[in-house]
């Protein structure tokens, strides 16, 4: 969407806030021993409490309030009783939700407490390359260049990205135009990031995998040659300097 209204920045900056509280909260929530299920209905408790409504389930009838992805798992994960986490597990949680008509998208991955599996280095890429992302995107910038950034950053590192999974515009519907803010260059991509427009940019930065495949259950997916992916995302507004991080709050740089 286009941000054209008081009322419509008003209506952004409270579901992002909605969004980022309940993933930092789940964030500091998360404990060895507990069930992902555990954890979501947690975050799904804090939605609730919000007046927010989980986007997934809205949209796809997602068997969960959030994602939950747990080492191998690149994304889409779902949370269920028998999942339990455990010290040092890679753990990713996406949040989205819908609230008075906006629609708002945040995710972050990290370590559970102690890193004794190395999943840091990977962890601080993605939040890292992120961060460099959304200081280059401004009104007038060529979205593939934002894709070049990411893939060369993340090569620069060692690592590889996803290519079928990339940020969207957001706002009035949970997936919007633009459906191609990808984590790699794609000199077929020719649109631009327009001022006053609303996207959620998210970086997917794996140790070996390039493609995300879908598993029997219809939603979890896993990497194509295996290994582990950390995703970082915020929902911004572009403008003609640096962009307005919308989901800010949920401290995933902190």
């Amino acid at each position: 969407m286009s941000i054209s209204t008081e009322e419509e920045l008003k209506g952004m900056q409270e579901i992002s806030e909605a969004v980022a509280h309940t993933l930092k909260l789940m964030r500091e929530h998360a404990a060895p021993g507990m069930s992902t299920k555990e954890l979501d209905d947690f975050g799904g408790e804090i939605l609730n409490k919000l007046g927010a409504k989980s986007a997934p389930r809205l949209t796809y009838d997602f068997p969960g309030w959030t994602c939950i992805s747990v080492n191998n798992v690149v994304a889409h994960g779902i949370p269920v009783a028998d999942k339990i986490l455990r010290e040092g597990d890679l753990i990713n949680i996406d949040v989205s939700a819908e609230l008075n008509g906006f629609w708002s998208d945040n995710g972050g991955s990290f370590v559970l407490g102690e890193d004794i599996n190395n999943y840091l280095p990977l962890v601080d890429a993605s939040k890292t390359i992120l961060q460099k992302a959304i200081s280059q995107i401004k009104g007038g910038v060529k979205i593939a260049d934002i894709g070049k950034l990411i893939e060369t950053e993340a090569r620069k590192r060692g690592y590889t990205v996803i290519k079928n999974l990339a940020g969207h515009g957001v706002g009035r519907s949970l997936h919007e135009e633009p459906h191609d803010i990808l984590n790699y260059y794609d000199r077929y991509v020719t649109g631009r990031f327009r001022k006053n427009s609303v996207v959620a940019v998210e970086t997917f930065i794996s140790t070996a995998s390039t493609i995300a495949e879908q598993q029997s259950d219809g939603w979890t997916l896993l990497g194509n040659k295996g290994g582990f992916v950390a995703q970082h995302e915020h929902t911004i507004i572009v403008t003609d300097g640096m962009p307005t991080i919308l989901t800010a709050a949920n401290g995933i740089w902190n």
